[in-house]
């Protein structure tokens, strides 16, 4: 099994070969940049920042979304309470949300009804961004729509950032910074968000 002879090989070969590296991180974890990103098997936080473990703390969900503070449901305050245990306790430095290309979540908001209802827990996610669609309705080009719409969804989870009073606080005090990208699978660019132009820009 792959994934089984992929741990014995870490296990031999890159464990052994930064062994000191690994053995320190036994006295905790200091992450500079909180990521959320969506659960896309495609998009690997670590790969496409090459960043260490250690340095990214991360939280991965279907489209990348950040619920508003005022959700009350038990299951949707699971990314609150790691947002704030990243914010107040491991004091990040950045903020990351990471959206991309040919989303399956974002797509899904267009399924059919009774497709969706086979989905049910995936239904009640999608919710929290179903209204995006408004936006996006008079664009006919699927293509077009679908990377508009990838688009709009981070900024949507920016300004959900903001509605807690803990993001918001560190923000305004030049203590934490937010940064919205955009992930190109096939060229492997990635955009940022200039909250001054409101436009994405290749980070380059």
């Amino acid at each position: 099994m792959p994934i089984i002879e992929g741990i014995v090989k870490f296990r031999k070969e890159d464990f052994e070969r930064d062994k000191e590296f690994f053995q320190g991180l036994k006295e905790g974890q200091k992450p500079h940049t909180f990521y959320v990103g969506c659960s896309d098997s495609r998009v690997v936080p670590n790969l496409i920042t090459k960043t260490l473990p250690g340095e990214l703390f991360v939280v991965r969900n279907i489209a990348n979304v950040v619920p508003p503070a005022n959700q009350n449901e038990g299951t949707l305050k699971c990314t609150a309470s790691i947002l704030e245990y990243a914010v107040k306790y491991l004091e990040v430095k950045n903020i990351v949300v990471c959206g991309h290309s040919n989303c399956g979540g974002l797509k899904a908001l267009f399924y059919p009804e009774e497709k969706l209802n086979k989905l049910p827990y995936v239904k009640k996610w999608l919710d929290l961004i179903s209204d995006l669609k408004e936006k996006v309705k008079d664009i006919e080009d699927d293509k077009l729509r679908e990377w508009e719409i990838e688009q709009l969804n981070v900024v949507r989870q920016l300004q959900n950032l903001l509605t807690y009073d803990f993001v918001k606080e560190r923000v305004e005090e030049g203590k934490l910074n937010l940064l919205g990208w955009y992930y190109i699978i096939e060229s492997g660019e990635v955009y940022n968000y200039n909250f001054d132009t409101k436009e994405f820009e290749l980070i380059n």
